[in-house]
């Protein structure tokens, strides 16, 4: 049997010529200063994952059930609800960050901002800073 293909996988678009064609301003604008602050807090290249998500990083998975494959590290993506920033190890252990973050909502590898405005860029950093850690301590992983 042959293994299914991961959805969403690394390409060749330019991240900022994506950002470029992000029509919503707000997102757009967060997204130019995103693709520098993680670049800046990750000390890794962006690339783009699929159609619209951000990466920096790449790691290696392998499930119990056999299916393995490669995931961006961390990274976020304009979508038209919210900036989704993606920190793999999740949000469960951040209790204490995410009091200190501001305005925000969380899924289980995603945290929902309507605004950079509306967080603490500090404690965000902190966010990205552990949640890359962790992957980088615990999985093989590249700065591709």
């Amino acid at each position: 049997m042959v293994a299914a293909k991961n959805k969403t996988e690394p390409n060749s678009t330019s991240p900022r010529v994506y950002l470029s064609s992000v029509e919503n301003r707000q997102r757009r604008e967060d997204g130019f200063v995103l693709l520098d602050f993680f670049k800046s807090v990750t000390g890794m290249p962006a690339r783009m994952w699929g159609a619209s998500i951000i990466g920096f990083g790449r790691y290696h998975y392998q499930y119990k059930s056999g299916r393995e494959g490669d995931y961006l590290i961390t990274g976020f993506s304009p979508r038209t609800a919210a900036l989704s920033v993606y920190v793999m190890p999740g949000y469960s252990d951040m209790s204490e960050e995410l009091l200190r973050l501001g305005k925000h909502k969380t899924g289980k590898s995603c945290l929902y901002i309507n605004k950079l405005s509306d967080v603490d860029m500090r404690v965000l950093e902190e966010i990205i800073r552990r949640g890359a850690g962790y992957m980088k301590a615990n999985y093989q992983t590249w700065d591709c």
